[in-house]
């Protein structure tokens, strides 16, 4: 066999159990999902937030981002909520490179799976008791997402897995959003069947087990562009684009139509900058009509505290080693450019 097994890692029961949720972080969270929902479920109109880094890489510069987070949402509370981006798993289209800190907790060091289990639990619970605020990260590996069930607010499938059987099934028993990305080559036809999985109730094998889901009323859309036939990169977040979404929506019978617009990505073809434009045009589209408005619900953008990105081992502190990020000044700036447009 070409696979040496390592050592036996414990399940999310036992991890949970030694790194716990105190009282008064089961209640913050429990106020925050509602919250949450009530924006996906049309009966709040304030605006999602999902904002951070592209990979949460070091515990420090992360939480300090998290802590001026904390002070900006204090003061556009009255119509946006943040949810900070700790995403602990970063997808590699050719499987090379950093792979996120539940693989190395220490990005300079080898991988170590416990530990990295350990350190981004870790993470989210401080980013919770220190913060108020519960998080969002991306559902890489289906199997790993019981190790931070309790804390997340909400959960992203990525273009690369929005395909996958495991992915759809599994958000179908999430209680939180659950953002099902349009697949890189840009078929919103995917996207919506795997939110239509997302969205029923299925039984299925899970960690050994045989369950039931109840299925996902918060499944919902992200369109973060995609890349043609020649290998052009295409954005999806414009005007036009959005009434296209609206319209099939409204054909596929789905509960809580709903889209967070992807900033960065192929909608950006990678400019970080870009964010700041795309994000007013997204508002401004909002602003426009009355169906996108009701439709999108929120943003996601990358964003660190310092401008771009560097290698691993440069030592910048905050500054992105995956996908190049906003700096924190043009973030705070643009969140309450934000606010003032909606």
């Amino acid at each position: 066999m070409s696979m040496n097994f390592q050592r036996k890692i414990p399940i999310p029961q036992e991890v949970k159990k030694e790194f716990p949720l105190n009282e008064e972080m089961i209640q913050i969270k429990a106020q925050r999902d509602e919250q949450i929902r009530q924006v996906f479920e049309g009966t709040s109109d304030k605006f999602i937030l999902i904002i951070g880094p592209c990979s949460a890489d070091h515990r420090d510069p992360v939480l300090e981002y998290v802590s001026r987070l904390r002070t900006i949402q204090e003061k556009v509370s009255d119509k946006i909520i943040l949810i900070p981006r700790i995403y602990t798993n970063k997808p590699r289209t050719t499987g090379q490179g950093y792979k996120g800190m539940l693989h190395q907790p220490n990005p300079d060091a080898k991988p170590d799976m416990y530990n990295g289990i350990v350190a981004i639990r870790e993470l989210h619970l401080t980013a919770l008791r220190d913060y108020g605020f519960s998080c969002a990260d991306e559902m890489l590996y289906p199997e790993n997402h019981r190790y931070l069930s309790d804390l997340l607010a909400y959960v992203a499938i990525g273009a690369r897995s929005v395909e996958n059987q495991q992915h759809r099934l599994t958000a179908s028993g999430l209680d939180v959003p659950a953002g099902m990305k349009n697949p890189t080559g840009g078929d919103l036809n995917v996207m919506l069947n795997a939110i239509t999985a997302a969205q029923g109730g299925h039984t299925f094998l899970y960690r050994g087990w045989e369950v039931h889901s109840d299925g996902n009323p918060l499944a919902h859309a992200i369109l973060r562009g995609y890349i043609d036939y020649t290998g052009k990169s295409c954005s999806n977040y414009h005007y036009e684009d959005l009434l296209q979404l609206n319209e099939l929506y409204a054909k596929s019978g789905l509960v809580n139509p709903s889209v967070i617009v992807d900033t960065n990505h192929n909608n950006s073809g990678k400019k970080y900058l870009e964010q700041i434009r795309i994000a007013k045009d997204v508002v401004h589209s909002r602003n426009q009509n009355k169906d996108i408005k009701a439709l999108v619900k929120g943003l996601m953008i990358e964003s660190y505290l310092e401008d771009g990105a560097q290698c691993i081992g440069e030592g910048v502190f905050g500054k992105s080693i995956t996908d190049p990020c906003l700096g924190w000044d043009k973030t705070e700036q643009l969140i309450f450019d934000i606010a003032e447009k909606l």
